[in-house]
């Protein structure tokens, strides 16, 4: 019984918090916009609305999304925890060998 109690009053808990941190985000978030971009960037002025939509734009590209992104990286550290010495010099190897086209190009000798 104490359980279900426990329960139900995470449940109100969060039925009470989630809305008003939601508005929360969305008024700083408009504000954020409203007093920095027109100023910055000529850009218009944006509603509580679009700024929601803005918010949740930002959530999918950049957070944790419909990919999950913070999962991802507990992954691969597992993976690596797994590994052998050996793969994960083959894997570092590997890794630089795929960088290398981008890495910046080594000077040369200095003339005396």
């Amino acid at each position: 019984m104490n359980k279900i109690k426990k329960v139900i009053g995470i449940a109100i808990g969060f039925l009470i918090l989630a809305p008003i941190i939601f508005v929360a985000f969305g008024e700083a978030v408009l504000h954020l916009w409203n007093w920095l971009m027109p100023a910055l960037f000529g850009l218009h002025q944006i509603t509580f609305w679009q700024a929601i939509g803005l918010m949740f734009l930002s959530w999918l590209l950049f957070g944790r999304g419909l990919r999950g992104g913070h999962w991802r990286g507990r992954g691969m550290r597992r993976r690596w925890q797994r590994m052998s010495p050996e793969e994960r010099e083959r894997f570092r190897q590997g890794m630089k060998d795929r960088c290398a086209p981008f890495s910046s190009p080594t000077p040369a000798d200095p003339k005396p």
